[in-house]
């Protein structure tokens, strides 16, 4: 696969990741409204595990063939990406085979400052005047984009929607499906 066809499948895998986070929402939100909503929700909630594991995976497979065959040198931030990411590729997959929905509280954490680091690499992405130049020191500078598939993603907006991702699917995963107090009620009656 050529670096150019690359990037284009990175893209709509994160465009689909995108639209997947928002009907897992959706779902989340509308299940005490709509039958559908609810069997949606049932839905993504067996699947969530599975769902964050495929993200992480996914994010830790690509972000190796940006640097290893596309030969994207990764800057200071993008490593502390991959220290947020790779660990939680292991965890999911060990809470997916586990079905451990309390997975939640070793994925959070380590996702949210993962998404911290990437939504601040994305920002400087776009106001390079942010950065203070301590990630050229080092290496690559942060504020250089190697590709902006659509016009707006690049490997740090990636990253973000990968861990936003594997939020979203765990607690929902964790949380499982969205029961209505007034069913379970009805039920413990009959």
């Amino acid at each position: 696969m050529d670096t150019a066809t690359a990037q284009l499948f990175a893209g709509l895998l994160t465009l689909l990741t995108i639209a997947g986070v928002v009907v897992a929402v959706v779902a989340r939100v509308g299940a005490r409204r709509s039958e559908f909503a609810r069997q949606l929700d049932e839905m993504i909630a067996g699947a969530g595990l599975w769902l964050a594991f495929t993200v992480t995976a996914g994010a830790t497979v690509g972000s190796l063939y940006f640097s290893e065959v596309a030969g994207y040198l990764p800057c200071q931030l993008c490593w502390y990406q991959r220290i947020a990411m790779y660990p939680l590729a292991v965890i999911t997959l060990i809470a997916a085979l586990r079905r451990d929905r309390l997975v939640i509280w070793y994925t959070t954490p380590l996702a949210s400052i993962g998404a911290g680091v990437a939504a601040w690499h994305t920002l400087i992405e776009w106001r390079p005047a942010l950065d203070g130049g301590s990630c050229a020191a080092v290496g690559p500078s942060c504020v250089d984009v190697w590709f902006r598939e659509f016009g707006f993603i690049s490997l740090a907006f990636m990253a973000l929607v990968g861990f936003v991702a594997t939020i979203v699917f765990v607690w929902v995963a964790a949380a499982g499906p969205r029961v209505d107090r007034a069913e379970i009620a009805i039920e413990q009656e009959s």
